[in-house]
Order: C-alpha cells, then sequence, then structure tokens
C-alpha cells in the first residue's frame, strides 16, 4: 500500500464482514461519439459500448439491489428532446434485453427486488435511490418543461428517496461524501458530481476479506479516462464547472486503482463486457478480486 494515503485506503473487514454478490446485467448498447467524451478525439469516430446494470445481493439477508436501470426499448417513452438528441448525435441504441429481462433470465423475480439506485435521471415494489440533485430535474421536467430531457415521471415519487447532503454522513477512501447504504459496511452510495445534477455511484465489498468493486455508472464513458491514457473532453457548460468537478471525481476513482484487491466498472466498458460477457452476467457473479 506504499504511497496511499490513510484517507485513501479503505477500511478493512470486520469480524463475519457482510458482502455483495454483483453481478452484471444486460441494459442495451449505444454509440458515443468519442470526441464527446474523450479530449481530442476524432470527429465522426464512435466509441460502440453497452449500458451496463448490475445486481447486488447481500451475502446475509439476501437483500436485492439493482443499480441503474439500461437505455429503454420504447425510445418513444423518452422526451420529444431526448429523442431528438438521440437521433442527432447518432446514439443508435438497441436493446436486446432490457434490465428486467436480464433478471428474470437470471433467475431472480422482479418482485424480489427491494431497492433500485439509480445513477442518474439520463435516458439510459422496489424503492427508487437516487441523489437529491435529481429532484429539480424531475420537478422542472417534460412536460412542464417541453425542452426538457427529463421526463417528470421517470420515477415514482412515493417511493423515491432522495439522498442529500446530510444523509452522506462521512467519507470512505478518496471519496468525501459516502452512505453507508445497510449500515454494516457491505454497499456504499458514492456522491459523483461531474456527470449531470445527483449523479452517484456504489462501493461495495466482494468478499468479507477484503475485495471491493466501485460501479462508476457514468462518471466515465471511456475506460481509458479512469486509467489517465485520455483526458476528459471539455463540458459545453459555460463555466467549466461541471467539466472540473467530473475530472476531480474521476481523479477520485483512478486512486482506486493504486489499491489492492479493488475493481472498478464504468456503465459504458465494452472492453470490460467483451472479455466477460460469459461469466460475469446474472446468474454468474464478478469474482472478488483474489488477495
Amino acid at each position: 500500500m506504499s504511497g496511499q494515503s490513510t484517507e485513501q485506503m479503505l477500511p478493512p473487514p470486520s469480524v463475519d464482514q457482510p458482502f455483495m454478490y454483483v453481478s452484471a446485467l444486460e441494459g442495451g448498447n449505444l454509440r458515443v461519439p468519442c470526441d464527446l467524451v474523450v479530449k481530442g478525439g476524432p470527429q465522426g469516430e464512435n466509441i460502440s459500448c453497452p449500458s451496463l446494470a448490475f445486481s447486488l445481493r447481500h451475502s446475509e439477508t439476501n437483500s436485492w439491489v439493482v443499480f441503474d436501470l439500461g437505455i429503454r426499448r420504447d425510445l418513444e417513452g423518452y422526451t420529444p428532446i431526448s429523442q431528438a438528441r438521440i437521433k442527432d448525435m447518432g446514439f443508435a441504441p438497441v436493446v436486446n434485453q432490457t434490465v428486467a429481462e436480464s433478471l428474470v433470465k437470471g433467475g431472480v423475480s422482479l418482485d424480489q427486488v427491494e431497492t433500485v439506485i439509480v445513477s442518474h435521471l439520463h435516458w439510459d415494489q422496489a424503492t427508487f435511490v437516487v441523489g437529491e440533485g435529481c429532484k429539480d430535474l424531475l420537478a422542472s421536467g417534460y412536460p412542464t418543461n417541453p425542452d426538457s430531457l427529463f421526463s417528470s415521471t421517470a420515477l415514482p415519487l412515493e417511493r423515491t428517496r432522495f439522498i442529500s447532503p446530510s444523509d452522506f454522513s462521512g467519507f470512505i477512501g478518496p471519496f468525501p461524501l459516502a452512505l453507508d447504504y445497510f449500515g454494516d459496511g457491505s454497499m456504499y452510495i458514492i456522491d459523483a458530481p461531474g456527470h449531470i445534477g445527483g449523479h452517484i455511484n456504489v462501493l461495495a465489498r466482494t468478499s468479507s476479506d477484503g475485495a471491493w468493486i466501485l460501479l462508476g455508472g457514468d462518471s466515465a464513458h471511456d475506460y481509458r479516462l479512469i486509467t489517465g491514457e485520455k483526458e476528459v473532453a471539455h463540458s459545453v457548460d459555460s463555466s467549466g464547472r461541471v467539466w472540473k468537478m467530473a475530472v476531480e471525481n474521476i481523479a477520485r476513482i483512478r486512486s482506486l486503482l493504486g489499491i489492492p484487491r479493488v475493481q472498478v466498472l464504468i456503465a459504458h466498458d465494452s472492453k470490460w463486457y467483451a472479455e466477460n460477457k460469459e461469466s460475469a452476467f446474472l446468474p454468474g457473479v464478478i469474482p472478488p478480486v483474489a488477495a
């Protein structure tokens, strides 16, 4: 652990430490313009990538959590401006299997899922959990604002928990704002600003003896941004504030790569998808990094 500060280290496991069994879920595929996400990326070149979601099952209580919901098959369900953006940007989404279908195919009935954690509101009997920044996006969504990318009915408000800054009770590793969701150190919700208001990640233990996984959602659309091989394309916001937050969050995630037994996944990692689609998807489990 040489060179790793105490603040960046992840907490050691307790005796009989609970953890999460994590599996990938199919959530569709899309094309992302390279110059939209990677600084200096060639115009006209697209990155073909999955839109991954994840199943997480608590090792002791068997509480089932789903992280993200992938792409909708019915594109007509998106707001008009989102539909136009999908077409204009050439995203060309294809959904051969929805997240719900992936769960059922993996042997999980939908009523077993107790919590759905949505990393962000985006056109990509449970309680839904999102960052508080999503509340304003829902309140000002379509049709109240015809030009909104987001629908005001994207989530059932009566079953949605908005994670506020006060809910993030402390830091974990390099992340200054974290919520110990089950209260036993098995899974943390991480404030992950930069992509969109209320964007969150999940940091979960994947074994009782010290393995972890960071599910990064849309913190980056290309894994080379996580490794530092490429730089983040500049945000279109005039102040550059969103871009700066994204860069800072990616830097925090990158610091995890220097910690033993930690793996990092993002929603659009095409290389990981190709290498693991036969084994890591439900009913299979993403194996913890060995000691």
